[in-house]
């Protein structure tokens, strides 16, 4: 994403497509102030109204819980697609991590690789060609056997149809041929050697049902329920902007999970969904990517209530325009010219004290930002060391401003054409930390005599693809291997045509990035590759193009007298919204077979229900239109890359 689901625009993810991620959320419950003169957050609103279907919905809901069969989710994020070709965005990744197989699953005790659809593989000599061994016991929903074929079918598909590679496309970039010999085993033959062939973070389709596919870059895969899957749950309706239903695949080969069915249902507000949690309507919240600091302070105390918090998988940043362009070069958009000095890049690095935003803004609930990968994962972790850190510096700002050719006359820099030097930031509507951040920046920023508009919208990711921007506040949630969030920085990651939606995060293409890129992906020795990584962070670092701020924890809160256990990622202290894998909602277990649903707070109801309401809450971008499709993929850019 990486935004998607890691592949988390997060935004996650990220990665021809990788979970794209950001964050879009809502103020928080509690009216607890911001200091250095940010507005105190407003206090909860009411729940919206709503629409005579979502009503009817709900009553179904209602009905079904009471039947003791039904776990909903309550979400505040859009879906950007159900086709696991296209989507980017944290809650559509998550959603297909339900309903197909991957090659391989990640432990979430320790985020190791572990069998999924294959059972077991192995690598020749020279590390060219793989072969997997597919299991035999995993079967479609609609009865047919998912075998080698099916995986060979979505691989080669990805690799002869650039529509059908928007999401995933970057992990078979370097695939030469995909064959399957026989059901059980499925041959990938390389370019050259690739390190993630154990960590290839792609749905596997059945054949027989998208071989039909005409236009895989206009198919939403929402045409024909239940949708044909082989994943622990089947998705079996879908209304944009109301609902996801998925029921439970009892012939899942791990086990069938808890509850019959599962229902994602669109929550308008994040307020509102917390203000459910302590009514006992819903059992779980999760912001986007984490509750707000006053959300979680209004839920500590209150009875019955658990806030979970641990390491985050995400950053948030503020990404540089460096001039966005084509894969030919053509050249587009109107990003600032001033930004393409590195000087002033750096300079704008320099006037950001992250531990001030880390402390006033997350409250606490974040750790300040240094490298490109979150400290979550050890192995790839990377901070800068003495003179390469560019610690909050207002004074050394300023100097390097001088040097570029912007000097103060009176309160505001100028350039050589005499304009002053003012930007733009792109933001999201629905985000305080980008509304609060914003502050900051404009009043650091303001004191170098850099003047800044903080855009916020709706749908970021309009100007954001057409190049329109000079900043943006970005994320993106990173997968155990980080391949995807960096292959979005390279220059085959530029789309095809200008304003053209594409795997780039901020239109970065450098030869050296590029080089490296090349050598991590080659690289098997993990020592090696690692190193390499760093090193790429390095660039980063240095480029100043991505000014990485903070890696937010992950704050979300579930009631105990509805959830008996429900299992996080890792195990030790991890989260449970947006994992790499099915692990939660699958694993998750009802209090009592007299708890759950909507009933009382001390987990008491009439029905006997074993249902859950859970609410994981993420942005919210209500699209419509024409262009309701593409801008929703779009905003993955910056909304929730996963």
């Amino acid at each position: 994403m990486n935004v998607r689901d890691q592949h988390a625009p997060q935004f996650g993810s990220p990665p021809p497509a990788p979970r794209r991620r950001r964050f879009l959320v809502a103020s928080g419950v509690a009216a607890l102030a911001l200091t250095a003169g940010l507005a105190a957050a407003p206090a909860a609103p009411a729940a919206p109204a709503e629409a005579p279907a979502q009503q009817a919905e709900a009553n179904a809901n209602t009905k079904a819980k009471a039947d003791g069969k039904t776990l909903t989710v309550a979400l505040a994020q859009s879906v950007d697609s159900l086709s696991p070709f296209l989507a980017q965005r944290l809650v559509s990744t998550s959603i297909h991590r339900l309903m197909y197989e991957y090659l391989t699953n990640y432990d979430p005790k320790d985020n190791k690789t572990i069998p999924g659809f294959a059972t077991e593989w192995k690598s020749s000599p020279d590390k060219l060609t793989w072969t997997y061994t597919i299991r035999d016991d995993s079967k479609w929903s609609d009865g047919k056997q998912a075998t080698a074929k099916d995986a060979a079918f979505t691989f080669n598909k990805m690799m002869t149809d650039e529509n059908a590679a928007q999401a995933n496309g970057s992990f078979v970039a370097n695939f030469k041929k995909v064959t399957a010999p026989s059901d059980t085993e499925l041959v990938i033959e390389l370019k050259e050697p690739q390190a993630t062939m154990t960590s290839l973070d792609v749905p596997i389709v059945p054949e027989h049902i998208w071989k039909d596919v005409k236009d895989y870059s206009k198919f939403n895969n929402d045409e024909k329920f239940p949708i044909v899957g082989n994943g622990p749950f089947v998705l079996t309706d879908y209304k944009t902007d109301q609902y996801v239903k998925l029921k439970a695949n009892k012939e899942f080969w791990r086990g069938a999970p808890k509850f019959d069915e599962l229902v994602f249902r669109t929550y308008k507000d994040q307020d509102a969904a917390v203000a459910a949690l302590k009514k006992g309507e819903v059992s779980f919240v999760a912001g986007a990517p984490a509750l707000t600091p006053a959300q979680a302070a209004s839920l500590k105390g209150e009875k019955n209530i658990k806030v979970n918090e641990g390491p985050g998988r995400r950053f948030f940043a503020i990404a540089t325009n460096p001039g966005a362009q084509t894969k030919d070069g053509k050249k587009f958009g109107d990003g600032h010219p001033a930004l393409l000095d590195q000087k002033v890049r750096q300079a704008l690095f320099l006037s950001v004290d992250r531990k001030t935003i880390v402390d006033k803004v997350f409250q606490g609930h974040a750790v300040e930002g240094e490298g490109y990968i979150p400290p979550r994962f050890e192995s790839y972790f990377w901070k800068p060391e003495g003179d390469q850190k560019l610690a909050y510096d207002p004074e050394k700002a300023a100097k390097l401003l001088d040097e570029a050719g912007y000097p103060m006359k009176g309160d505001k820099r100028v350039g050589k054409d005499g304009k002053p030097l003012d930007f733009r930031i792109l933001c999201h509507a629905t985000d305080p930390n980008d509304k609060a951040i914003g502050k900051y920046l404009k009043e650091w920023w303001g004191d170098l005599g850099i003047g800044l508009e903080v855009q916020c919208l709706d749908d970021v990711s309009v100007p954001w693809y057409a190049g329109e921007y000079d900043l943006a506040f970005d994320g993106w949630s990173v997968n155990p291997d980080p391949d995807f969030v960096l292959g979005i920085h390279t220059c085959a990651a530029l789309p095809e045509k200008a304003k053209e939606s594409a795997a780039t995060d901020n239109f970065i293409c450098d030869k050296k990035f590029d080089e490296l890129y090349k050598k991590q992906l080659a690289e098997y020795d993990a020592a090696k590759r690692a190193a390499t990584v760093k090193e790429m962070q390095s660039w980063l670092y240095d480029s100043g193009y991505m000014n990485v701020i903070a890696y937010p924890n992950a704050v979300e809160a579930y009631r105990t007298d509805q959830i008996k256990s429900i299992k996080t990622m890792p195990e030790a202290s991890g989260n449970i919204y947006g994992q790499d894998g099915y692990w939660s909602w699958w694993s998750a277990e009802p209090a009592s077979a007299g708890s759950g649903g909507s009933g009382s707070g001390d987990g008491g109801d009439d029905g006997g229900s074993t249902g859950i309401v859970i609410g994981v809450i993420a942005g919210v971008l209500v699209l419509g239109g024409a262009a309701f499709f593409l801008s929703r993929r779009r905003a993955a850019t910056a909304d929730d890359r996963e």
